[in-house]
């Protein structure tokens, strides 16, 4: 079955998440009836990373397996319209005439996966920035739908000195939503703050995957830390306790974008995927 690849952004204010779930409008949902429309029946989509209701995304990706059928109607064109090059990129341009003009989703490009390609299991990291409006920063309404406010006067040193103080290979239960059966240990790759030319706090935080609410944990323990409310080190020695706390908020859902996954170099993508589905299952 051919397989392709769909690169993906979404503004997540008006989804309930990623995940399809029934009577509720989700990113995952809405693709897959574009693409019912487009090539005649349903075709389920795999995704590198489910992000939760009012979290948006720049870089996301998803996979779909098509059957014969269903890869005939994507790459159907007219004949005049026929470009050379990957026969399913003209997919993306059929996919935005059906969401409609000033859509919330994109398919900003489809192409044919290469051989070993797994959405979910061949990534090796995935990438998100957040944003936070502090009073140095003041309030921007055409910013509020993507930007979370804190109302006081962060400090950003002090937030580097924490998020450089977590990175690296921990158990981050205290810094995670738990799930039933699901690892807390991840590997935090870059974890950074900066002012953008707005003044705008902009976080950086990449690792090799993410489990549920945890990088809205981590952004907000750095922000208890920008106000003084709590040390680094105070922080450092709550991941290393490893239980929730309220001593931090878990900052709002709007602030987050998935920016970027990262991948293997072709030749390396199956062996990756099968590395990572092998340690899920040992989990």
């Amino acid at each position: 079955m051919p397989r392709i690849r769909l690169d993906i952004a979404y503004d997540g204010t008006h989804f309930r998440g990623w995940a399809r779930q029934p009577t509720l409008r989700t990113v995952q949902g809405t693709i897959e009836a574009a693409l019912e429309r487009v090539i005649g029946s349903h075709v389920p989509l795999t995704v590198a990373g489910r992000t939760d209701a009012g979290v948006h995304a720049t870089g996301q990706v998803a996979h779909a397996d098509l059957s014969e059928e269903q890869w005939a109607r994507a790459t159907q064109v007219r004949r005049d319209l026929r470009e050379p090059g990957d026969p399913v990129a003209p997919l993306a341009r059929r996919l935005t005439g059906v969401f409609g003009q000033y859509s919330d989703v994109a398919v900003s490009r489809t192409s044919t996966a290469p051989e070993g390609f797994d959405a979910r299991f061949s990534a090796t990291w995935r990438r998100y920035e957040y944003r936070i409006a502090d009073l140095v920063t003041g309030y921007n309404p055409l910013e509020r739908l993507h930007t979370t406010t804190v109302r006081a006067a962060l400090d950003v040193d002090a937030m580097n000195d924490t998020a450089s103080r977590l990175i690296g290979l921990h158990d981050f239960a205290a810094y995670c939503k738990p799930r039933p059966e699901a690892t807390t240990i991840r590997t935090l790759l870059e974890f950074d703050w900066r002012r953008d030319e707005r003044n705008m706090l902009v976080a950086n935080v990449r690792a090799d995957a993410f489990c549920h609410s945890m990088v809205r944990a981590l952004v907000g323990a750095c922000a208890a830390a920008g106000e003084g409310k709590l040390t680094p080190e105070q922080l450092v020695a709550i991941r290393d306790a490893q239980v929730r706390t309220s001593d931090f908020k878990v900052l709002a859902a709007r602030g987050l974008t998935l920016t970027e996954v990262g991948y293997p170099a072709d030749e390396l993508l199956a062996e990756r995927a099968s590395q990572t589905r092998n340690r899920r299952d040992a989990e």
